[in-house]
């Protein structure tokens, strides 16, 4: 059975977006990988964060995870920060690669250009996204586009470490889902939906009151026409409440463009808020089920337990590859 690896920052509730885009996919991987999903607080504090507010947002993450649909008997869910695997082997990968290579990073740009001083977090985490995959033999990485730049780094470190040191990790395949991998604000459609958007109409949360789901998807940015088609370039709007619709209702988006046809957008938008609602309400229920419950520490403290074994075993391969430590002593 092929292994999946993936990570998501607990740095506030998740939208929508990440829903569709990577957790939604999750529950259909887990039937087929051996899937490990890690809430990856350590990448969170490459920026600043209220200790008590980060603390809130892992166990709230985790929590999601599990309401989303992830089976802690088929998947192993951690907290990144449990295993310390991970950042000891983020800073071996660290010493193998380049500064220009991430210097090159376009996220590093975005998020340190206009400012005075910039973590060196920031800079160097890409060596420690890299270690969170490589420790566990990972064969694929379900990411957006967005991280494609440093699942690349990652395979290029995995190959540079492999042909210097010794043959010990399997190099990662990109999984860029087909459908539904990038959700669009619903204010700017010409962008993803993001939660550090600071117009909060733009993005739907899965913890948002159904009043709200509804006000947001009503007041969403479509066109003049009032017809409701399927067009990217010329009706990106209409084209990503489509999208939403499809994919939450289970329905093919020529089927809904049929079932419009001749309606306008009110119809469609009072329909389409009563999928998302009806879609993230079981989700809700589950969620604070466990979000005070010794159940969510209990699959934390497994997940974090064949996390360490599984990761322990590799970074002892990578510290022996390289000469860290003393060579093992005999047994007599």
């Amino acid at each position: 059975m092929k292994t999946i690896f993936s990570g998501i920052q607990p740095s506030g509730t998740i939208t929508l977006g990440n829903y569709i885009g990577a957790m939604k996919q999750f529950t259909e991987l887990q039937e087929e990988y051996d899937c490990y999903f890690c809430v990856v607080d350590q990448h969170a504090i490459t920026v600043a964060q209220d200790k008590a507010e980060l603390r809130k947002n892992i166990r709230s993450l985790a929590a999601l995870y599990i309401a989303c649909g992830i089976d802690p008997e088929k998947a192993t869910l951690f907290i990144q920060s449990e295993v310390p695997a991970h950042a000891q082997a983020g800073w071996i990968l660290q010493c193998v690669t380049y500064i220009g290579e991430l210097e090159r990073m376009t996220q590093f740009k975005d998020k340190s250009h206009g400012k005075e001083a910039v973590s060196a977090g920031l800079l160097t985490y890409p060596p420690l996204m890299a270690a969170d995959i490589l420790l566990y033999g990972t064969d694929l990485v379900p990411v957006g586009e967005d991280q494609k730049q440093h699942l690349e780094l990652a395979r290029n470190l995995a190959e540079r470490f492999n042909k210097k040191y010794n043959d010990i990790f399997t190099v990662p395949e990109v999984r860029i889902p087909k459908v539904g991998a990038r959700v669009m604000s619903l204010q700017d459609p010409l962008k993803k939906m993001s939660k550090s958007d600071e117009n909060k109409k733009a993005f739907i949360t899965l913890l948002d009151d159904p009043k709200v789901i509804e006000k947001k998807i009503k007041s969403a940015v479509t066109d003049s026409d009032g017809i409701v088609r399927f067009d990217r370039d010329e009706k990106p709007g209409v084209s990503n409440l489509l999208s939403i619709y499809s994919i939450l209702g289970g329905t093919p988006i020529a089927e809904l463009e049929e079932r419009y046809d001749g309606k306008g957008y009110g119809d469609f938008k009072g329909d389409l808020a009563k999928v998302v609602v009806d879609a993230i309400k079981p989700i809700q229920d589950r969620y604070y089920e466990l979000i005070d419950s010794e159940e969510l520490d209990d699959i934390l403290d497994r997940g974090a337990e064949k996390a360490n074994r599984t990761a322990g075993k590799m970074l002892k391969k990578m510290e022996k590859a390289m000469g860290l430590g003393r060579k093992e002593r005999k047994k007599r």
